[in-house]
């Protein structure tokens, strides 16, 4: 109830002034910033700063510039012996298609520095290929 209120009122307050593609990019980054603070804070850290070397930083990583791998990476996670900081990442089965589109285009806005809205679509087709 309280992330639907706070969705809405970023709404109204943004409709009046922005086009409807301006308006849903601003929600697709509100909706992202509420699923990274659910989902990945608790190891990559509130402002994305990572763990010494337990989790990798997210904040400048030249691992966001590479959509498919985020998108493969949030949905099937990466064992220990694949991963960088060589820890484990797990999986995340339950997460929709907008859920992970949300995250990556607030990921990319936020710690990249790359503002691309990434759609629904595009990472149905992108977990196609992701091997799990």
């Amino acid at each position: 109830m309280r992330n639907s209120l706070k969705v809405l009122i970023v709404s109204v307050l943004l409709s009046g002034c922005t086009s409807a593609e301006e308006l849903e990019y601003e929600q697709y980054l509100v909706n992202g910033e509420i699923l990274y603070k659910q989902r990945c804070a608790n190891c990559h850290g509130e402002k994305g700063e990572g763990l010494r070397n337990l989790y990798p930083a997210l904040a400048g990583n030249a691992v966001l510039g590479n959509t498919s791998q985020v998108i493969c990476l949030i949905k099937n996670g990466i064992r220990a012996d694949q991963a960088q900081s060589k820890q484990a990442m797990p999986p995340n089965p339950e997460l929709f298609d907008l859920d992970i589109a949300q995250l990556v285009t607030f990921l990319k806005d936020k710690y990249a520095g790359k503002p691309q809205k990434v759609t629904a679509n595009e990472v149905k087709e992108i977990l196609l290929d992701c091997a799990p």
